[in-house]
């Protein structure tokens, strides 16, 4: 089978949208199918395109058996609403106008949102080359626009939206969701149940695997006797981090204690405000580090973080973030109530707290560094559930057979 995905972000990008694209796609192409990702040129997440791609309008490499065709985009950093727009809008506007005839006629399109700008490129694709289309859904945009506040829910831009994102719901072969409770969601908005399928992230335990916390960067910061509790991921505004800070000023008297936050976004130069205003002197933020590190950052950590704002809306999520820190057992200390509350707590290998409660993040950090054996223990048996319900060849395999069928149907 031809399968054209059609993603903004693929590695050498960091984060959870190129990570899942990748490893899906690689995974697909080793079972001996055909598999081509139309992506951007990379920049993420800090908008500079490196010279090896700077001023080229298509670049074709291959990645593990995955051809990769890159067309051109503005890039931008991720910050600032109207430069992210037009980035959204350059890449699905240069993939189909572009990228598209650099790419082998398929037999399934798949396109992957957010943006729901690369998803509508991906229905344009599909059309043009007369392809079913599938459309992958990790974020239900408009509606976490208005959950983390950037706008109304009835503003024009939300309501437009909302018109774009029922469109391709009712044009889509297949739904393929990331949870449950997304699932739930568009049935009850009145979409066919029997075209919506959910394949949950999940992880490479090959990549993501227990490793000792004595590590270079343990050792780079200088924290080697320390109990290190750590956040990675985007700094945006759905992710309370201002919690975290919060809560390591109120352990600022202990000597044994730090916090690591590794990420970009567009609340990272507020927070590194904060931090040095306040003189929060136990907080280190890193930035962003390559794919291929992240593992060592995990392994750096004594506990991680999975933080979001309380929002109905994020009772739905399930950060993949999840089963990498499960997989090279840390423990987890998750403030995102719902289905990802069900299933960390269900694995055994983290707690939860209330998003946004300083206090009982504090409580809880605390019983994990004067009884440090109740963490590991957590760890290892996060590790094992991940192991047995989440690697992520077991969902690419199921992910290929929605293809098969979504192809076979006449």
């Amino acid at each position: 089978m031809r399968i054209l995905f059609l993603s903004q972000y693929f590695p050498p990008e960091p984060g959870a949208p190129a990570a899942r694209v990748s490893e899906l796609a690689t995974a697909w192409a080793r079972a001996g199918e055909q598999v081509t990702v139309l992506t951007a040129m990379p920049n993420h997440p800090s908008g500079v395109v490196p010279a090896g791609y700077r001023g080229r309008r298509v670049v074709r490499e291959s990645r593990e058996g995955v051809d990769v065709v890159r067309t051109w985009i503005y890039a931008a950093p991720n910050s600032g609403r109207v430069r992210r727009s037009l980035a959204y809008a350059s890449f699905a506007a240069s993939a189909v106008v572009s990228g598209l005839w650099h790419t082998p006629q398929p037999d399934v399109v798949i396109a992957t949102s957010p943006q729901l700008l690369c998803a509508c490129a991906g229905r344009l694709a599909a059309l043009l080359r007369r392809a079913p289309f599938i459309f992958e859904v990790r974020d239900l945009w408009p509606e976490s626009i208005v959950a983390v506040g950037a706008l109304p829910a009835r503003h024009p831009v939300v309501r437009a939206l909302t018109v774009v994102e029922e469109s391709l719901y009712r044009s889509a072969r297949a739904i393929v969701v990331v949870t449950d409770s997304f699932r739930e969601r568009l049935v009850g908005r009145g979409f066919s149940a029997d075209k919506i399928h959910v394949v949950k992230n999940g992880v490479d335990l090959g990549r993501f695997a227990p490793a000792p916390r004595d590590t270079p960067l343990r050792r780079e910061l200088g924290w080697q006797d320390m109990f290190v509790v750590g956040y990675v991921g985007t700094h945006g505004m759905a992710h309370a981090l201002d919690t975290v800070l919060d809560a390591a000023k109120r352990l600022g008297q202990r000597p044994d204690v730090r916090f690591l936050l590794v990420g970009d976004g567009a609340e990272r130069s507020r927070l590194e405000q904060r931090v040095s205003t306040e003189r929060i002197e136990n907080v280190r933020l890193l930035g962003s580090v390559a794919r291929d590190r992240i593992s060592e950052v995990y392994a750096t950590l004594d506990a991680a973080l999975v933080t979001l704002r309380r929002s109905e809306l994020f009772t739905s999520v399930l950060p993949s973030k999840i089963f990498e820190i499960a997989a090279m057992a840390r423990p987890i200390l998750l403030s995102v109530d719902g289905e990802a509350r069900a299933l960390v707590e269900a694995s055994g290998g983290g707690v939860f707290v209330p998003p946004e409660d300083v206090g009982a993040m504090v409580d809880a950090l605390v019983h994990w560094i004067e009884e440090p054996a109740v963490g590991i223990r957590m760890g290892l048996a996060g590790r094992s559930y991940v192991a047995a319900h989440f690697d992520r060849e077991s969902l690419a395999r199921a992910y290929l057979e929605i293809l098969r069928r979504s192809v076979s149907v006449a």
